[in-house]
């Protein structure tokens, strides 16, 4: 049982509800357990205080909230189970007497085929689990004349427009604004529980993330984005039956905090065809009861969400929202270049003890530009955070490679079956903890088993065109999709032989030294936009931002205090990831263990 659940009536409540869902995950508690939070160990609930009494919970509360406003807007992203929270609120106003007129959004949309024609084209072909970006407004799927020439019923004493998109009523009323979890989304989604937005049909998973990536996450961001001065409340509707909410001022004061001082997502993980052991033996609540850990989103900022606490209640809120109200503070001199798009990603993957990860390179620039709607591409490196003695990092090819014949033998093996000797073509390298393996885009690579890699790499996280897959299955039992035609679209011939050992493999160098410290450059390729640095030292350090973000984890010793110019003070354990915002100007950071510590620093070049 999850340590952070007190009891068992508890648990078993939210195992019914959570049949809502389909994963292995725990639901994030409503409210933290602390005894389950030991400070020093890696916590996979980590939530920044925002003080006392800015965090309410429960609809009660809410409705008290609603009744005083008298006419409110109910907005919020795809996923929430809208009839639930309006079957709530109806009954909690009802029982005070007061009769409410409902609005919802649900009916002013189009045609679920009028729908489906208007964003086909973004969805690429059927079998693809690729589309690109949505060009569309939020207000294309509804009947948008209709919801927005809605009036109040002044015969009713309480009147609510609900549902996704509900601002586009031309109300001068309060916002509520319902965020979700894009884990818990993806959850309800496997589950059963949700269909995308317009649509009244029940799909593969496969098919409804890529028209969430697509076009759904694209059009509620943007919405999100137009409505953000306007919200008033700001609501956490992740759990089926409760809800916690805070006031919007709280919490634009809680993203200016950790926009100046430390920032860290609430990270999620999962299982996967190739998945390792050691997330399950070193990383404490999460649920052990899975057959591995392939994943875990430590930085994946468009699925991972920011977590903020008061009288121990838990508010998640998407991290675009930083994004959109401080990314000056965030991004400092590299703000105007990347806008509201947070530029690196640190991810773990698991093959400890698991598999190899399929044989695959990411797309060139302008190939990720024009057929994808990216606007910056998927250029990876790996560093090597733990490993077993025999591990290997697939990487470049071998200097007779031949892509015909290459071609040829993967083409053989998806139609045939056949395996395929993969180091008569690739690569194989002995890796060791804190080696750097530099992935740009159109390199071919693999993580070989006996590995927990820090991924650090640029934010779009989906485009892996694989060509190998070493004939497996993925955890249902189905084949994995192979994209050889995008590989060979991608592929850079020119990255083998000698070529790969001087210009894929980082060789550290020492930048300056203190009394008991040193700073270590790991140049990345210089198609990499970020670089990265070590930090190893003894007792304390002092870094300045220069202006610039940084992203930033422990990768060995036990655990740091890192103190902002504004006094802040926040304790990070081993393996977990944090940002550093430019808006923090300098930070200590003190070595908390026995062992001498290293802290890995990755930032825009």
């Amino acid at each position: 049982m999850n340590s952070n659940y007190p009891n068992k009536q508890t648990f078993y409540t939210e195992y019914m509800e959570l049949q809502l869902r389909k994963s292995s995950q725990f639901l994030m508690p409503v409210k933290l357990n602390r005894s389950a939070t030991i400070e020093g160990n890696y916590n996979i609930y980590p939530a920044q205080p925002i003080g006392e009494n800015k965090i309410f919970n429960g609809y009660e509360s809410l409705t008290r909230w609603i009744i005083e406003q008298k006419t409110v807007i109910i907005d919020g992203y795809t996923g929430v189970f809208w009839d639930r929270v309006k079957l709530i609120l109806q009954k909690q106003i009802e029982a005070e007497g007061l009769k409410v007129n409902w609005i919802e959004t649900a009916a002013f949309l189009k045609p679920v085929s009028e729908i489906e024609t208007l964003v086909q084209p973004y969805l690429g072909a059927e079998d693809s689990v690729w589309g690109t970006k949505c060009l569309l407004e939020i207000k294309d799927l509804y009947v948008f004349e209709d919801l927005a020439a809605q009036l109040p019923d002044d015969g009713c004493d309480i009147n609510i427009v609900i549902g996704t998109a509900a601002s586009l009523v031309n109300w001068d009323s309060p916002i509520i604004y319902i965020d979700i979890p894009k884990n818990e989304l993806q959850y309800r989604m496997r589950g059963n529980s949700v269909t995308n937005l317009g649509n009244d049909q029940i799909q593969e998973p496969f098919l409804m993330y890529k028209r969430f990536y697509f076009v759904d996450w694209v059009l509620l961001n943007q919405h999100k984005k137009a409505i953000l001065d306007k919200i008033t409340v700001l609501a956490d509707g992740q759990w089926p039956t409760d809800i916690n909410w805070m006031l919007a001022t709280d919490f634009k004061d809680g993203l200016n905090k950790i926009s100046q001082s430390t920032i860290r997502v609430r990270p999620w993980f999962e299982p996967g065809a190739w998945g390792g052991q050691w997330i399950k033996q070193h990383i404490l609540n999460v649920n052990e009861d899975v057959v591995n850990y392939a994943w875990s989103f430590e930085l994946i900022v468009p699925e991972n969400g920011l977590v903020f606490e008061s009288d121990g209640y838990l508010l998640e809120a998407s991290f675009d929202f930083l994004m959109f109200y401080n990314q000056k503070k965030v991004l400092g001199k590299h703000a105007e270049k990347f806008g509201d798009e947070f530029p690196i990603r640190f991810d773990f993957l698991d093959t400890y003890d698991g598999g190899n990860l399929s044989i695959q390179c990411h797309p060139k620039l302008k190939y990720i530009q024009e057929i994808f709607g990216e606007t910056i591409t998927q250029d990876e490196t790996y560093y090597i955070l733990d490993c077993e003695k025999d591990a290997h990092v697939y990487l470049g090819f071998q200097e007779n490679i031949d892509p015909e014949i290459f071609r040829n033998e993967l083409e053989k093996s998806q139609d045939e079956g056949i395996e395929v000797n993969i180091t008569d073509y690739i690569q194989s390298h002995s890796a060791k903890k804190h080696d750097l393996f530099l992935i740009p885009n159109g390199t071919v690579h693999s993580a070989g088993a006996g590995n927990l890699v820090l991924e650090i790499s640029a934010t779009p996280y989906i485009f892996t065109f694989k060509m190998y897959d070493w004939l497996r299955l993925d955890l249902d039992g189905n084949p994995r999709p192979i994209n050889i035609d995008h590989a060979f679209n991608n592929l850079n011939f020119e990255r083998k032989g000698n070529r790969v050992q001087e210009e894929l493999i980082s060789t550290p160098k020492v930048l300056e030294t203190g009394k008991d410290w040193e700073l270590i450059h790991l140049p990345t390729h210089a198609d990499h936009f970020y670089d990265v640095h070590r930090i190893d030292f003894d007792s304390e350090v002092r870094i300045e931002t220069d202006s610039c973000c940084h992203v930033m984890m422990l990768v060995e010793g036990e655990s740091i205090r890192i103190e902002t110019a504004d006094g802040s003070n926040q304790i990070f354990a081993y393996a977990e990831t944090f940002v550093v915002p430019a808006a923090a100007n300098s930070y200590k950071i003190t070595n908390l263990g026995k062992s001498k510590a290293k802290v890995v620093k990755a930032f825009l070049k």
